[in-house]
């Protein structure tokens, strides 16, 4: 089966009870040409380079499910899955547990608590001992468990055509989806293979 959608990613993850992981990528593309009026928003604000934005989605055994259209590298993570409609898909749809990085907080309040970000830290400054072990226990426990997208994710960019793009920005969502599709074909393949031995 094939998931084409946001929408079909969601139904699936909340029919099999699976949870699902979400995490912002860059790819670096050419730099827009001097005359262009829009040149600075390929600019992105950790790289400091040209880059397009994917948002990944994967189950918790890191197989890709969906890579959405790209997006200029200046579009935050979080702005970026509001416009692709998942605080609307979770918080009318069925009940899924989606883990994500800091960049995504905020969604969870949005959500009804169906993503799950890192804790808060409380203290900024002078925190007791306790609160420091406690925080870093939450922290890593998360992150274990939310580190199967970055797996996914370099898996994708095992591609040439992902590792940096010289062609055009504009056929890059196109380029993105194939080889997610690709991907997830291959690894559905590996997983019934293993299955059957």
């Amino acid at each position: 089966m094939r998931l084409r959608t946001l929408d079909e990613v969601i139904d699936h993850l909340g029919t099999d009870g699976k949870t699902g992981i979400i995490d912002g990528t860059e790819i670096r593309v050419r730099r827009p040409a001097a005359a262009r009026k829009d040149r600075d928003k390929f600019i992105s604000g950790k790289n400091k380079q040209n880059a397009v934005k994917t948002m990944v989605v994967t189950d918790g055994d890191g197989r890709v499910l969906f890579c959405s259209p790209t997006k200029p590298g200046s579009c935050a993570d979080i702005t970026h899955a509001r416009q692709l409609g998942l605080v609307r898909l979770l918080a009318d749809g069925p009940a899924v547990e989606i883990l994500a990085d800091a960049g995504y907080q905020g969604l969870g309040a949005q959500t009804g608590g169906r993503v799950i970000t890192p804790p808060h830290r409380k203290f900024k400054k002078n925190a007791p001992d306790w609160y420091e072990e406690m925080y870093e226990r939450q922290r890593k426990a998360h992150s274990s468990r939310r580190i199967r997208v970055e797996h996914g994710i370099a898996h994708l960019k095992n591609w040439r055509a992902l590792a940096r793009h010289f062609g055009r920005r504009e056929h890059m969502s196109d380029t993105v989806q194939a080889i997610a599709g690709l991907l997830s074909h291959q690894q559905t393949a590996d997983l019934n293979l293993t299955r059957q031995m």
